[in-house]
Order: C-alpha cells, then sequence, then structure tokens
C-alpha cells in the first residue's frame, strides 16, 4: 500500500468523541492505494448491480447521474490510523440505486468491484439506510483518479479501505465473502471504534 500526505495532529477536547482509538486527525487528505492509479473516463465509466453472476441493471456515467443526488458530511477514518472530519460528498445513495433497480436485497451480503480489480466486502445493513453511497464528488469538485474518481464507494462509519474507490459495481453475494485486504488479515468488518484493523482484533 502507498500513502502520500499524512500530517497528523492531536485531540482537541471538543472532537475528542469524533476520533476513534488509536487515530491521529489530519487536515490533509491521504491518498492509498493497493497499486497502479487507474485513470477511468466518464465516457468509458459503467456501473453494474449484480445478484451473484447475474447483471440486474446497469447505467453509463450520465444514466447514473440522473439518478437522485445527495450530499452527506462524515468523518472518515483510515486503518493506517489517520481521520479526517467534516469531509463533504455528494453522489447516488445506495437505498436510491437499489429504489431504481426496483430491487430489494436478496443476500445480506455485497461485494464491491472497482476497475483495479480491487474488492471489499460490506453487509448490506452497512449500505443501506442513508449509510453509504456512490460519490461522484468530493468538496464540491469531481473526484479525483487519486481519490476513487470518477466514483468510489463512500461507506464512512467503516474503515475506508472498505469505502472502495474506482467502483464499478456491487454483487450480492451468498455468504460474506472477504475482498483484497480481506483475504490478507485485514478485519472482515473493519469497525474503527472497536479498532477492528487486522484478523482477530
Amino acid at each position: 500500500m502507498t500513502t502520500r500526505g499524512f500530517t497528523g495532529r492531536g485531540q482537541s477536547p471538543e472532537i475528542k468523541d469524533r476520533v476513534p482509538p488509536g487515530q491521529s486527525l489530519t487536515e490533509d487528505f491521504p491518498v492509498l492505494s493497493a497499486g497502479p492509479t487507474p485513470r477511468v473516463l466518464t465516457e468509458d465509466w459503467k456501473f453494474t448491480l449484480k445478484v451473484g453472476p447475474k447483471p440486474v441493471i446497469s447505467w453509463n456515467w450520465d444514466e447514473f447521474n440522473a439518478l437522485p443526488q445527495t450530499k452527506l458530511t462524515r468523518d472518515i477514518h483510515c486503518v493506517t490510523a489517520w481521520s479526517k472530519l467534516d469531509t463533504h460528498w455528494q453522489g447516488v445513495l445506495i437505498d436510491d440505486i437499489l429504489a431504481e433497480a426496483n430491487l430489494e436485497p436478496p443476500t445480506d451480503f455485497l461485494l464491491a468491484h472497482g476497475y483495479d480489480g480491487y474488492t471489499t466486502n460490506v453487509p448490506v445493513k452497512d449500505l443501506t439506510g442513508g449509510r453509504a453511497m456512490i460519490a461522484t464528488s468530493y468538496d464540491g469538485k469531481p473526484l479525483t483518479a487519486d481519490h476513487g474518481g470518477p466514483a468510489r464507494l463512500l461507506v464512512p462509519h467503516l474503515y475506508f479501505w472498505k469505502s472502495a474507490k474506482w467502483i464499478n459495481g456491487l454483487q450480492f453475494t451468498a455468504r460474506d465473502e472477504p475482498g483484497f485486504w480481506e483475504l490478507r488479515g485485514y478485519h472482515i468488518y473493519g469497525d474503527p471504534w472497536r479498532e477492528q484493523r487486522y484478523t482477530g482484533d
């Protein structure tokens, strides 16, 4: 994993309750990736919802951005021990994606897929109820490639490796299938407040 731009600082009393144990605040937005950054053009981008191996529905960039748009302001926490408060995002809630597909979740588990081959597992309950989105904008600007653009999954209440960059699909799975980092020793769930960084935490 590569990391750029992390300069941590201590916690002030007023924000102490917002920073999970073992984390340090940063005002930067560190860049982390498991490999080279893919350059995905919006004209080539496609997002597909699947049940098992079967595609249910796909959207191109224009179709996807015609879906209901939502703005979220959330704190985010990386497993590499930095936290960033009050980050501003815009995109499409997972709830609205499922509604547009007219699909009730057929299983309790989803696997997120990225254009770089990256995968990560997230329970459906952690993606619905307004808790997660496919983000296309950060801080009022289109999401850059370094931060997962043109679109990434945003699951702010879990460690940030769960917020898959360069996303191109969500797949319902029959069981909780570990993804890229989970197969390499990271925790299957990844709750920052319980310090679930690695298997066994």
